[in-house]
């Protein structure tokens, strides 16, 4: 069984100000994106960056099979949102964007307005066994007054920089709130998946938040030996997608491994692989992109690769 991750880029219908400019377009976008899924022929793919639901329903409607489909409702000012295809039926166990408490607001601007939760909605559904959480964090690429995708200075980039930061802080301690949920302190018994772009690499801050109790990391010695830690902790599959893959984006020409899986104990032990791009090719072949996500309205595919994992029985 295969289990992945994919930001689609944009996905929206034609005529709006962040799709494809006409049908031409907008189908050639979904071609691409169809003939990745099908080849990688996910039993459940969390996906980000979709923009318009009635978009993925043309998606899944390209794919062969009947697939399953689950929507967060709450979106960004873009109106992007996160999701997830599935071959089998889904319940919903949670669609939320609230910091848990005591965490505090925090600063979004020079302005001075206070962020209370997670831009885009956390997302979680049973599938089968199986309770997976779905996130997009908040990005690196940072945004600036006037619809300014360039600073006036260094200073500015530095506050927003750190703004852009407070604020995936936040959403990644909202997200470790719902695995708990999720876990529910039983992770040797549950299998549990948290996954999505989580805008930052394996060893960020950020992502380290999501593991849980410290210890025990794929290829460290304490990985075998069972702790008091294993019934909260998540593992993150990164350290097994081969070194040449080891990458989802290609930011200013510098390759990130961005997005990613990570699973309770009981699920952990059952993996036999992971990668980046389709099973069995090599490196993925990404564009590299820059500041400005405008520059890419309406390309074909997307400018991250799938993540994935495959689990045994």
């Amino acid at each position: 069984m295969l289990l992945g991750t994919w930001n689609l880029e944009n996905l929206y219908r034609p005529g709006g100000p962040y799709g494809p400019k006409d049908k031409a377009a907008y189908e050639t976008k979904l071609a691409a994106l169809a003939d990745v899924i099908a080849e990688l022929d996910p039993a459940l793919l969390g996906v980000q960056e979709v923009g318009d639901p009635d978009a993925l329903a043309d998606l899944a409607g390209m794919l062969a099979g009947n697939w399953h489909i689950a929507l967060s409702g709450h979106a960004d000012s873009r109106g992007i949102r996160v999701g997830f295809l599935s071959r089998t039926p889904m319940v919903v166990l949670s669609d939320t964007t609230g910091f848990p408490a005591p965490l505090r607001p925090v600063q979004a601007d020079d302005s001075g307005p206070e962020v209370t939760a997670a831009g885009r909605g956390l997302l979680a559904v049973r599938a089968g066994e199986l309770s997976v959480a779905v996130a997009h964090l908040k990005s690196k690429l940072l945004s600036y007054p006037d619809d300014r995708f360039h600073p006036r200075d260094e200073g500015e980039r530095a506050r927003y920089g750190a703004y852009a930061l407070f604020r995936r802080t936040a959403e990644a301690t909202a997200l470790r709130a719902l695995a708990d949920k999720l876990l529910a302190g039983d992770g040797r018994a549950r299998d549990v998946l948290v996954l999505g772009d989580l805008n930052d690499e394996a060893q960020a801050a950020t992502t380290q938040i999501l593991l849980g109790p410290p210890g025990s990391e794929i290829g460290t010695p304490g990985f075998k030996a069972a702790d008091k830690g294993d019934a909260a902790r998540l593992w993150n599959v990164a350290p097994l997608i081969p070194a040449e893959q080891r990458f989802s984006r290609v930011n200013s020409g510098r390759r990130e491994l961005i997005d990613h899986l990570l699973c309770s104990h009981r699920l952990v032990r059952r993996v036999t692989e992971a990668g980046t791009g389709l099973p069995g090719s090599k490196a993925p072949d990404l564009p590299s992109v820059g500041p400005d996500p405008a520059e890419r309205r309406g390309v074909a595919g997307s400018d991250h690769a799938p993540v994935w994992l495959r689990v045994g029985v």
